[in-house]
């Protein structure tokens, strides 16, 4: 049940009420006094078609608060309409009744030597049906407003639903990467501990402080410059696992460095940058990261120089990479791109372009979503 009328807030609907019933009372002056002269009866002073009329429709202004309040105690709507309806009858008839006992009443303070018994019967013959229907264009006004927001209130859930579910979709795409990408380095610190335990202990520590850095920040979207901080961590672990055969060079316009972007965005990338190079052959491998601005668009492009990667398979089969693509609807819908391009002889690849917005106009987004 909806209680909350605008009679709460009395200058958000004040005017505009005084403003209506004024334009009724003058109409309805005008009305009566053509009336009489096209009936050929006596016509009186102006002044006498606008007091009666004031009196008749002031009546029912002051009355129709009442009609409003009614109608927000109880408005016609399943599952009680029947009910609802008889009430709202009642209730129309009881509003008729008592504005022409008040109108009778006001007539007869505004009209010397006036009996109430004539003004009451003469209210009854001529306006009594006014208050009827008075009542029921009242309740339809506060019936159609009450749907309205009704409306409104049911869009804004819709949205609220659709938002939280939007963003657990993305925080399970998230957490999806932790374990992926745990298996993938503590099974190469599995195949160092036979080999070179100190190197398996370092390398479990950085990971240890990588996974610490990805658990303690929960944002969707951080700085360019923090996302590459934590790239760097990973890198450390996978120089470790390859030594002199993984090359590495980042390059990141300063400007660009501020630019907001989904967390986690590279890792998968680069993961999937050594996973199809140098993890594939014995030789050396480079990978190359660039990130730069490109008018409204911020760029990132992962590419290594000896992959053997086939450009349509990662999206359709890979973890990481069919993860981000995933990512990337939920947070920017059609406004971000991501394409892995094979290069000839060899070598891959992946460029995504995103939404140019600095971290500080990426927290109201956020905001929104979790809202």
């Amino acid at each position: 049940m909806d209680n909350h009328i605008d009679l709460q807030h009395p200058p958000r609907w004040l005017a505009a009420y005084v403003a209506v019933w004024l334009i009724v009372v003058v109409l309805f002056a005008v009305l009566g006094y053509l009336s009489d002269r096209l009936d050929g009866e006596q016509v009186w002073q102006a002044r006498d078609y606008l007091r009666w009329s004031t009196v008749q429709w002031t009546t029912l202004a002051l009355l129709g608060p009442v009609a409003f309040r009614a109608a927000a105690y109880s408005p016609i709507e399943p599952p009680h309409r029947v009910r609802r309806f008889a009430f709202h009858l009642l209730a129309s008839v009881g509003f008729a009744l008592s504005a022409v006992v008040v109108g009778a009443l006001v007539a007869v303070m505004v009209e010397p030597g006036a009996w109430f018994g004539d003004q009451l019967a003469q209210f009854i013959t001529k306006h009594g049906e006014a208050g009827f229907l008075a009542y029921w264009l009242l309740l339809m006004v506060r019936q159609a407003e009450h749907f309205q927001r009704e409306k409104s209130r049911r869009e804004l859930q819709a949205s609220q639903l659709q938002t939280q579910l939007a963003q657990s979709r993305l925080q399970v795409l998230k957490m999806q990467l932790h374990p992926h990408f745990l298996f993938n380095t503590l099974h190469a610190a599995a195949t160092l501990v036979r080999e070179e335990a100190d190197a398996a202990e370092e390398m479990l520590l950085r990971l240890a402080e990588l996974l610490r850095a990805y658990l303690d920040d929960d944002r969707q979207e951080i700085s360019l410059r923090r996302e590459l901080e934590l790239v760097e961590l990973y890198l450390g672990i996978q120089r470790m696992r390859f030594k002199d055969r993984l090359t590495v060079r980042v390059g990141a316009a300063v400007e660009a460095l501020d630019c907001a972007v989904p967390s986690l965005i590279l890792q998968p990338l680069v993961e999937n940058a050594i996973q199809h190079g140098i993890g594939r052959h014995a030789g050396p491998d480079r990978v190359e990261i660039d990130c730069y601005r490109d008018g409204d668009s911020l760029c990132l492009e992962v590419r290594n120089r000896n992959s053997v990667v086939d450009a349509a398979m990662p999206f359709a089969r890979g973890i990481g990479l069919s993860n981000t693509r995933l990512r990337l609807d939920e947070l920017y819908g059609g406004a971000a791109r991501i394409g892995l391009d094979a290069r000839w002889p060899r070598g891959a690849v992946c460029r995504v372009r995103l939404p140019l917005r600095t971290i500080e106009e990426a927290a109201p987004a956020a905001a929104g979503r979790a809202a």
